[in-house]
């Protein structure tokens, strides 16, 4: 098993991705295994908060498999994409609150899942970014419109469009996490716990009633696997996977 699920006192839920060779990093079955586990949570009324982090030090979750992604055609691509999106979706959407413990990188899909989670901790090592534009592509999961929802349009653009990744002060700063802490776990299961002990209907309506807001997230999903038909997005994840800086042509 990669998707650990430890159920705590109160009603508290520790979900832990465990790929720490691959830094965590998401490949088909982790990423399905995820979702499933995150099915039955929203379902379970059992666990009033769920609690999200990567196993080690290193690695929230470093991104999705780029050498996966690199030999996808658009109809399939546009299936891990949505695979994706239901994930980050069940964060988002479950009627109960769902917290990120960011304890290192968090990029490209791992920054997407921390964006679907209501409340964001980082660690003072964590890195935070979307660098998909470096492949070729774009956010793919729900980063274009949570980031911009989250941080506001301006930051989306330069972190969509650089690709550049931000420490955890910065990411403070520019409101993508609530707080920089250590251990950020720690403090995740302290303000999970409290969390708990609240009314699981009013943060229920809570929840909902503050993601009342339009989107453009299925948009994303289908622009994100038509890309995988661009000779760019074919060179940047062959570059990427024989580490050389690629050659973009437009085409």
């Amino acid at each position: 098993m990669s998707v650990l699920v430890d159920r705590r006192d109160g009603g508290v839920v520790l979900v832990t991705i465990d790929r720490q060779d691959a830094l965590n990093a998401l490949n088909v079955e982790t990423l399905t295994e995820l979702r499933d586990r995150l099915r039955e949570l929203a379902e379970d009324e059992s666990a009033r908060v769920v609690v999200l982090t990567g196993a080690g030090e290193k690695a929230f979750v470093a991104g999705a498999d780029i050498k996966y992604m690199g030999s996808l055609a658009p109809d399939e691509a546009k299936a891990w994409g949505a695979l994706g999106h239901e994930a980050a979706r069940l964060l988002e959407e479950m009627p109960k609150p769902t917290i990120a413990a960011i304890n290192g990188f968090a990029l490209g899909g791992g920054c997407e899942l921390a964006l679907g989670c209501d409340l964001r901790y980082a660690s003072s090592r964590a890195r935070l970014g979307q660098p998909e534009i470096d492949l070729g592509i774009v956010p793919g999961w729900g980063g274009t419109q949570r980031l911009a929802r989250v941080c506001g349009l301006g930051v989306a653009k330069d972190l969509v469009l650089t690709g550049r990744m931000v420490d955890a002060e910065e990411a403070l700063r520019i409101g993508l996490v609530n707080a920089v802490v250590d251990p950020v776990l720690d403090r995740a299961l302290e303000v999970a716990a409290k969390l708990a002990e609240k009314s699981p209907g009013a943060l229920r309506v809570a929840k909902r009633l503050l993601n009342l807001s339009p989107g453009a997230l299925e948009r994303e999903a289908e622009e994100f696997g038509d890309l995988f038909a661009s000779e760019d997005a074919k060179e940047g994840l062959a570059a990427f996977a024989e580490k050389r800086t690629p050659r973009f042509t437009g085409r």
